[in-house]
């Protein structure tokens, strides 16, 4: 079947049709570097992650370009970078080699290209200059905005008239805007601040303004997808359109805007002042990355989603029963299907749940499994499936085994020695031995799994 996907901007769902399907591209809204991620900035990393796996699968690999930005000049990065007592770039590079780690920690790909908005100042300056010459730009008060009445289309993407907007920015307007909702392209540095040298002085870039440049210099003026969260609708991905289309003499600019819906704490907003912020970083301490993936792939990426201990523990559970039925098969070769079984799921707009589910029919089928054969095929397309949404990465053994950071408990080795005594007694027919064995290690969260292959353990 064909690839659809929601587009934003269509307000509908629409069959994907590459502009070139030699090199299809795909542009994502990356992080601004001055902290460790959350787990709401997590969402979009790993549904487009999803949607890059699922578009090498179809083009293949060489002809997906992914472009994901880091945002490494910003007033908040500055605000860090002081509070810190170090400078931007060591703030920087900091954070942004945390949060690549971060999300490989959940599986996620490293994009094709990770572009950074100091290393595309030149692009911004150009792309800005001719704004100005074309008349959807003016520069005032060492300033330059955009004209957003100079674009009859502004506010296309999130619906918004220019006058609601208009509205909305009349709690400050600056005395220089000629109307309350043109917005910054670039604005003046002070000597303890970082800058550039400009037409309009020594200034720095305003936010929406990058995205244009990079994916400009990266993928040209048309490209196929931009993603990112519901919360970058408006303002930012409405001003990018904005520049990038004023700026090409009104050409195309993105043909699918794709936005993932916001996420809450245990039905709560995530904030700083309630103090239910989730730090990716930490959670990995405590949860397996692919259980944290497989929680937030199980509701639809449209769709709010609510993060919360019983999902994440009902994530682990479903990838146990997987990678269980896989270690049970651990020394049959896997026969590879022709196509992943949750392809056609995945096609229809990133249908995760609908593909978890086939998940869990494909772990039936090699559960019930009898001859070698059989077991080949069914161990084959679960890992296929699998791997495709970025799950069964590991080693079941190891997965079967993963502990927290914090585990203070028994040793592998001390179980393994426990296992084995368990093994004796129950040889011996020591069955009361046996039994006081099993119950230690349930008390101390290993669970055991019998076979006529012997004893397995796994952490509950």
């Amino acid at each position: 079947m064909p690839l659809i996907l929601h587009n934003t901007l269509a307000r509908q769902r629409q069959e994907f049709v590459p502009i070139d399907p030699a090199r299809v591209r795909l542009y994502v809204c990356g992080p601004t570097v001055y902290s460790y991620a959350h787990i709401g900035n997590a969402r979009p990393v790993i549904v487009f992650d999803l949607l890059f796996r699922v578009l090498r699968r179809i083009y293949g690999a060489e002809h997906v370009a992914y472009l994901r930005n880091i945002t490494d000049i910003d007033d908040k990065i500055i605000k860090a970078a002081a509070e810190n007592g170090e400078t931007i770039r060591a703030l920087t590079d900091r954070t942004a080699a945390a949060y690549q780690a971060d999300m490989r920690g959940l599986n996620c790909l490293a994009p094709s290209a990770e572009p950074r908005a100091t290393e595309h100042v030149a692009a911004m300056i150009e792309m800005i200059e001719r704004l100005i010459s074309y008349g959807h730009a003016y520069e005032a008060q060492g300033h330059v905005l955009f004209s957003i009445g100079s674009m009859p289309a502004y506010g296309s993407l999130s619906g918004r008239s220019l006058d609601d907007m208009r509205a909305g920015a009349r709690v400050e307007i600056a005395p220089y805007k000629r109307d309350p909702g043109d917005f910054v392209l670039w604005k003046p540095s002070t000597d303890a601040q970082p800058g550039w040298d400009s037409p309009w002085g020594f200034g720095r870039p305003g936010w929406h303004i990058e995205c244009s440049a990079m994916s400009e210099v990266h993928f040209g003026d048309h490209f196929d997808i931009h993603g990112g969260g519901l919360d970058l609708i408006f303002p930012h991905h409405e001003n990018e359109i904005a520049q990038s289309v004023c700026a090409h003499g009104g050409a195309p600019f993105v043909n699918i805007w794709m936005h993932n819906g916001f996420l809450d704490i245990e039905g709560e907003k995530m904030s700083k002042s309630i103090g239910n912020v989730l730090v990716v970083h930490e959670l990995l301490k405590l949860y397996p990355g692919e259980a944290l993936r497989y929680a937030m792939l199980s509701g639809h990426y449209r769709e709010p989603l609510d993060w919360t201990l019983d999902r994440i523990q009902q994530a682990k559970q479903a990838l146990d029963r997987f990678y269980r039925a896989l270690r049970a098969v651990a020394d049959i070769d896997p026969v590879w299907p022709e196509t992943p079984s949750v392809l056609p799921a995945l096609e229809d707009d990133l249908n995760t749940p609908l593909a978890q589910a086939v998940l869990h029919e494909l772990t039936t089928s090699l559960n019930k499994a009898e001859t070698v054969e059989e077991k080949a095929l069914a161990k084959g397309a679960l890992l296929a499936s699998g791997h495709l949404m970025g799950f069964l990465e590991a080693e079941p053994e190891a997965w079967l085994r993963w502990a927290p950071e914090s585990e203070t408990g028994l040793t592998d080795a001390a179980i393994d020695g426990l296992v084995e005594a368990r093994r004796l007694a129950r040889a011996a027919k020591d069955f009361g031995e046996s039994d006081r064995i099993r119950d230690l290690l349930a008390s101390n969260g290993i669970l055991l799994d019998d076979s006529p292959r012997g004893t397995s353990w796994r952490r509950a």
